[in-house]
């Protein structure tokens, strides 16, 4: 068995399970070692259900007393049965699975496990998981991964799958010097892949995570040098010098620049007219006005007589652009293309054709842009929006497709500037600081639990006032599924809690991506009141008339994270609010929390992220917002990150991250998540 084999090499997978692992971008072996565990549960002694601690999760071994009862409300199926020990009673309540009327039967026993509340004054359990006994003692003996699932795809599957590479990870090598391993008190390669899959305890997880962490940071930054060294000496083939042409476009608006608005496009034009390619980021805060500065860019690239590229994220961030680059560019006869998905057949090959006959001066996508029927007469500048939801390989594949063009990244997302220069490494940076004129600040508010039902008196007020609210439901179960049904029932909750007339409309994971974009399209065309979604979709679209945005258990966020959500409202003229609702409700997390409410100050809000949560913080990886990195997080692990640049500084090329040990970010950089 080799890294590279297609993943059928497996025992057991064929090809359905092959097409559910595809769907994940899993094709080789080597994917399959990199599709790391989102979250790990361990299980603890069983407790006599009187002994239960409300709010926590607990294991109970129990007799079922009751018949399996299954009724409809609404949208919603629930499935109840009740359950009984020494000590007393447990009521237990299944969303939306049915079919276990036909697993679970009065009399038989089982271990529950799951987060125990009171409702009406029983111990409640909902949507636990249940073993037979001896399942259950053979699984306390080690803790167990849980792993991001699509249709098709069950936990079990996975981890089965990885058990059959185990072989192959004891004979992998390592590419670190031992002696360098001992130093730095770093984890073997193997050892690590071995933890973070199959871990006996947490030290051992923390351990390997942090290896793993270092090898993304390492051949992250050995990259980043080496397209650095790569364009030092490229001469500038596409001199531009457009000056006046942008500034009486800038000019022509309806509004004014800010100062680092201005001086970005200053520094753009220097670049762009200077001996050398230009690569530069522009990192601007949520909200910043990045688009505007792109969109002069572009403007100044078309004028000289060559090609422009935008690229996106998601389909509907690339039609909002498509849309507001229409009718900003009309009035300067600039023609402007976009390709996504679900473009059809037919318009591709229109855009294929218009775009080699030099037709189209530019064109918005997404990834679908650096596909290789697309062809360009003479591209000049190349422009990425939300920079760290792609990687150097993208970025890479996009220039490629012209002479040397420029390259202009741009990033929303809020680092702390000595931790910027390190990330991009390979670019010149300018930052935009402030907010546009006449942008309200967002009144932000943290509250406990208490606090709910007055918010969805808000919510339903600002409704009728015409506006719109998104919900965000942190990621609370333990696994993709049941996270969907907690949006879905929360959804259900909001439904009931508001008015009739308030419409409102839900997003997950699951969802196809035209399903997602079809929802997104019409909460922009304001047919959606009250969009409630998880974050593990995007929902970054500009809808100016969206002025609410409350986040349940905020407290299981990071405070960068949590900022770039509320970014989505404040985009408008009208006043907007964030409310962050604190499940903990300890002083900890509420003295936490309260950096946002008194702050609007992306840049700083991270630092003080930084702060609060140091690199010890291992656990809450992927809470953090980062989705460049599989598993390394550049708050929680910022030691790995100067580590990496300190080996990478003292070593230079003598170590090379080695493509037969796969440290994973050959194929982070090269995935869209």
């Amino acid at each position: 068995m080799k890294l590279s084999d297609p993943i059928t090499s497996i025992k057991g997978i064929g090809d359905k399970t092959s097409e559910a692992f595809a769907r994940l971008g899993i094709y080789t072996i080597d994917d399959l070692l990199h599709m790391y565990p989102r979250n790990y549960l361990s299980y603890g002694e069983v407790v006599a259900i009187k002994d239960t601690n409300i709010g926590e999760r607990q294991s109970v071994l129990a007799v079922i007393s009751s018949y399996v009862d299954v009724r409809k409300i609404r949208n919603l199926t629930l499935t109840n049965i009740t359950v009984k020990d020494a000590s007393g009673s447990l009521r237990i309540t299944w969303f939306n699975s049915p079919f276990l009327r036909n697993t679970l039967h009065r009399g038989d026993t089982y271990v529950f496990v799951g987060i125990v509340k009171v409702k009406n004054g029983m111990r409640v359990m909902e949507m636990p998981e249940y073993y037979k006994q001896d399942v259950y003692a053979n699984m306390r003996q080690e803790m167990q991964p849980i792993y991001s699932l699509t249709q098709g795809l069950s936990n079990k599957t996975v981890q089965k799958a990885i058990i059959s590479t185990r072989e192959l990870i004891c004979q992998m090598d390592d590419y670190i010097p031992e002696e360098l391993l001992h130093e730095n008190n770093l984890m073997e390669l193997s050892e690590a892949y071995e933890n973070i899959h199959f871990p006996m305890n947490e030290v051992l997880l923390k351990n390997a995570i942090k290896r793993l962490a270092f090898d993304e940071f390492y051949r992250f930054i050995y990259d980043m040098g080496t397209i650095k060294k790569e364009n030092a000496g490229a001469i500038n083939r596409h001199v531009i010098v457009q000056g006046k042409a942008v500034s009486d476009f800038v000019s022509s608006l309806p509004y004014s620049l800010t100062k680092g608005q201005q001086q970005a496009i200053e520094d753009i034009l220097a670049d762009m007219g200077s001996n050398q390619v230009m690569n530069r980021l522009v990192q601007g805060d949520v909200g910043s006005g990045k688009t505007i500065v792109a969109a002069a860019s572009l403007l100044a690239c078309v004028k000289q007589g060559y090609q422009g590229a935008l690229m996106v994220p998601t389909e509907v961030l690339a039609k909002q652009h498509y849309d507001e680059f229409v009718k900003l560019f009309a009035p300067q006869g600039i023609k402007v293309a976009c390709l996504v998905g679900s473009t059809t057949i037919k318009q591709k090959r229109h855009i294929y054709d218009a775009l080699m006959q030099g037709e189209i001066d530019i064109l918005i996508g997404t990834h679908a842009l650096i596909e290789d029927k697309v062809l360009y007469k003479d591209l000049g500048l190349v422009v990425t929006d939300e920079q760290h939801r792609f990687g150097v390989n993208q970025r890479k594949k996009l220039s490629s497709k012209g002479s040397f063009p420029h390259t202009l990244v741009m990033s929303a997302t809020p680092i702390p500037r000595t931790l910027a220069i390190i990330m991009y490494a390979d670019l010149d940076i300018s930052v935009i600081s402030e907010l546009p004129k006449g942008r309200k600040p967002i009144k932000n508010c943290v509250v406990g639990t208490n606090y709910r039902e007055t918010a969805y008196r808000f919510i339903a007020q600002q409704v009728q006032e015409g506006s719109q609210v998104y919900v965000i439901c942190p990621m609370v179960e333990e696994s993709d599924t049941l996270d969907v049904t907690n949006v879905i029932a929360y959804a259900d909750t909001l439904r009931s809690a508001l008015p009739d007339t308030v419409r409102v409309e839900l997003l997950h994971g699951q969802m196809k991506s035209d399903e997602k974009n079809r929802i997104m399209e019409r909460f922009l065309q304001g047919e959606i009141d009250v969009l409630v979604s998880t974050t593990v979709i995007e929902v970054g679209i500009n809808n100016p008339n969206a002025t609410v945005m409350m986040v349940e258990n905020a407290e299981r966020f990071g405070l960068a994270q949590l900022h770039q959500l509320r970014g989505r409202v404040g985009r408008g003229k009208k006043q907007s609010y964030c409310i962050l609702i604190n499940g903990k409700e300890n002083e900890e997390s509420m003295e936490r929390l309260r950096v946002l409410e008194n702050s609007n100050d992306g840049f700083f809000i991270a630092n003080e992220d930084l702060k609060l949560r140091g690199p010890g913080d291992f656990f809450g990886i992927r809470q953090s917002g980062e989705v460049l990195f599989k598993i390394a997080d550049i708050y929680n692990h910022v030691d790995m990150l100067m580590l990496a640049q300190d080996v990478l500084a003292k070593y230079g090329s003598r170590i090379v991250p080695g493509k037969q040990e796969t440290i994973g970010l050959n194929h982070t950089v090269e995935t869209i998540l």
